[in-house]
């Protein structure tokens, strides 16, 4: 038995001079460490989670949801609005009445209940629906009151929101339902049990106790994993007192760290596990396992980094605080492989090896040989390589073909569960003032209240405007606002054409008439202007992120067609997740509701799932690097790479698949998408690409894959990757 079976290459040369004498490297060297002193390791990591889970508990935290865009219009009108005094520049809550018999009869109560919200903290003024004919529906059914807030919805502490909601809905009697709506409300929701994160978990313990068959060693990876998330939640929940870090990132930084931090430690654990199946000590099986399959954890978790900090660069308002947890996470999960790891195996390395060398008997009395199965798919795949490559890639991009259509935005209340109150709300606004009524235009004009009333006509009679309410002075009369309503829902494409339309062919004739500057804003504009910029800047992005993976793929593997055919497949797997996301919640596919893909969550899941590819590309190329260099036979390099990384490709990748795909049980639309379409990827990446396209292709290279020009060559350094485990 080889002892480099299953190990990634070493590119580097040996060093020269004494080469039966064995020589760590650094991470050989830090597992030699937490062994030697494992409960001094063991400690300090339960010192620090214990620490920073009380440190963050005492001081709370401080996420505030900011997707600003300086140089957009909705930005300069939010700016405006804030400069002039205008009433628009706060947020609101709608309580939203209906009674079938007429509300007349219910204005005592009302009345009551309203006076009694306007004393409640937080709330700056409350505007009666009777004392507004418009804030009542023609049949005098349905009507809404105004609660205006003291400060952004963010802002507001969620117990004042519920002391509102709370009161509101005192008020219920008889026939009068009452229901409250707006962002406030919407984020002092309940979001429920964490079943998806407990799913995801169980999930996990399952196939790692199908892979290793003793619930010791499947716990270890799962334990390492669990230390490291639980360190960096507590991390994240300081660092949101320091940077803008948007509330929805906790659920989205366990998503990605159960996922990662159970993939790291499983490959390093696989290796060990092998070590111990051809002679050696625990101790040295760490240490080895550490020197080989380590440095791939370190290459892949620093490529998922560098692509997260490329997101900070576009300037995306809370997605750069998203982008720094999360990177914040991959650095504790490798943190955690790399030191917790080695002392977790150094407790239980007698009973691992025990059971390991157990079971490694058995298998070698029936014969059994291990990587049979994935031996033969490769053989298979190589003796029709082109059919493989075509009948695959087709399949991808046909999944991928939808995600041309995609459609980017936010999901507002009406996505919400239809048990909530901000949906039902959203339901009864629609039911009585139309479509159009939940998403709002703001549209600014700078200029007195005669102007705006002018520029309120030629608005109200624009291309898919319902209505148009009359101009609202601001306190110092530099200002007049205008509430435009769409005939269209927030979330239809219509009323993204509207924004468009009335800024592109309205809004400058009336400037030239009136001599006033006219801005669109409001939260519908705000997320369309989002959604322009992601797409504006996405494709610099992406070129920024596969080129430095790009070069770091050419430095480990010397090589010009490597690097080139992982770019492409990657952004084949990452373009098929999109291509289902955008099925199945644009079109809703399955049932589910229709609506936009959040617009930050495809460069977000490019950045995490670029990285976690490249780390089953090392993983599969460069033992199939080994072989090469060590056969010169390409065609038995790539049988065996797959053979010895199959199966621990395919059950990462099912945890990861489990973990991310357990967020579909969350209520939240948007945990929703970003778990299908991580789950999508990573199912798409570890089957299809790294088990057929990836042999196919290097069938087809041969020879060729490994070319370098010369010139080239000579000026790259030489990096190793891995140090072979006889090193």
């Amino acid at each position: 038995m080889s002892p480099t079976r299953g190990a990634a290459a070493s590119i580097a040369p040996p060093a020269p001079g004494r080469p039966d004498k064995p020589r760590g490297g650094r991470f050989g060297s830090l597992a030699g460490w937490a062994q030697r002193h494992r409960w001094a390791a063991l400690l300090i990591w339960v010192a620090v989670l214990a620490a920073v889970t009380l440190v963050s508990g005492a001081a709370g935290s401080a996420y505030k949801n900011n997707f600003a865009l300086p140089g957009t219009d909705s930005q300069a009108a939010t700016d405006l609005f804030t400069k002039h005094g205008s009433a628009q520049a706060g947020d609101s809550v709608d309580i939203v009445l209906k009674d079938s018999q007429g509300l007349d009869g219910r204005k005592a109560g009302v009345e009551k209940m309203l006076a009694e919200v306007k004393g409640l903290p937080g709330v700056a003024d409350v505007r009666s629906p009777y004392a507004d004919a418009s804030a009542v529906s023609r049949d005098g059914t349905i009507g809404y009151a105004t609660v205006t807030l003291d400060g952004k919805a963010e802002a507001v502490p969620k117990e004042d929101i519920t002391a509102i909601i709370d009161t509101a809905e005192s008020a219920e009697s008889g026939g009068l339902q009452v229901e409250l709506g707006g962002e406030a409300v919407r984020g002092a929701q309940e979001k429920g049990s964490p079943t998806a994160e407990l799913a995801g978990i169980l999930a996990a313990v399952i196939i790692l106790g199908l892979l290793f068959g003793s619930l010791v060693a499947a716990s270890v990876p799962l334990i390492t994993a669990l230390f490291a998330v639980g360190s960096a939640l507590g991390l994240i929940v300081l660092a949101s007192h320091v940077f803008t870090i948007a509330d929805f990132t906790p659920p989205i930084t366990m998503l990605v760290g159960l996922g990662v931090g159970i993939d790291y430690a499983l490959l390093i654990f696989y290796r060990y596990r092998h070590e111990l199946t051809d002679g050696a000590e625990p101790a040295e099986a760490a240490r080895k396992a550490l020197d080989a399959a380590g440095r791939t954890v370190f290459f892949a978790g620093c490529t998922v980094i560098i692509a997260l900090f490329g997101l900070v660069a576009l300037g995306l308002g809370s997605l750069q605080g998203v982008a720094l947890a999360l990177a914040l996470t991959v650095l504790t999960t490798m943190a955690a492989s790399l030191i917790l790891l080695p002392a977790l195996l150094a407790v239980f390395g007698r009973r691992i090896q025990r059971h390991v060398l157990k079971h490694a008997a058995k298998a070698e009395a029936r014969g059994k040989v291990e990587g049979r199965r994935w031996r033969a798919l490769a053989a298979a795949v190589q003796r029709r390589p082109l059919p493989a490559l075509l009948v695959a890639t087709f399949a991808l991009l046909a999944l991928s073909a939808p995600a041309l259509s995609m459609r980017l935005g936010f999901a507002d209340a009406g996505n919400d569960p239809a048990t909530t109150t901000s949906r039902q709300a959203y339901d009864l606004l629609a039911e009585g003032f139309g479509p159009g009524f939940n998403g709002p235009l703001i549209v600014l004009v700078q200029g007195d209240e005669a102007v705006g009333q002018g520029v309120r006509s030629e608005l109200a009679k624009a291309e898919g405007v319902a209505t148009a309410s009359p101009a609202m002075p601001s306190e110092d009369g530099a200002l007049s606002t205008v509430i435009v309503y769409p005939e269209t829902s927030p979330q239809a494409e219509g009323t993204a054409d509207l924004v468009h339309h009335l800024r592109d062919d309205v809004a400058p004739g009336l400037e030239r008439d009136t001599g006033a500057e006219i801005l669109v804003g409001g939260s519908v504009a705000a997320s369309q202007d989002f959604a322009d910029t992601v797409s504006q800047r996405l494709p610099l992005f992406v070129a920024v992120v596969v080129g430095m993976s790009s070069l770091l793929l050419m430095l480990v593997f010397r090589s010009v067609w490597i690097p080139v055919k992982a770019a492409l497949l990657n952004l084949l797997s990452i373009s098929a997740a999109l291509g289902a996301m955008t099925l199945v919640f644009q079109y809703g596919w399955f049932g589910v509701q229709q609506g936009p893909i959040e617009a930050f969550l495809p460069v977000l899941i490019f950045a995490i799932v670029f990285g976690l590819s490249m780390d089953y590309e090392v993983f599969l190329v460069s033992r199939i690097h080994e072989e090469w260099e060590r056969t010169k036979d390409h065609s038995l390099a790539v049988r065996e790479g797959l053979a010895t990384t199959g199966k621990v490709i395919t059950a990462a990748g099912a945890i990861m698949i489990v973990v991310f795909g357990a967020f579909m049980l969350s209520a939240d639309r948007m945990l929703q998408q970003f778990g299908l379409g991580l789950a999508v990827a990573i199912l798409v990446d570890a089957l299809v690409i790294r088990c057929l396209i990836v042999p196919a292709v290097m069938q087809l290279l041969g020879k060729r894959a490994w070319w370098l020009p010369a010139p080239l060559a000579r000026r790259l350094p030489k990096v190793a990757l891995e140090r072979p485990a006889n090193s």
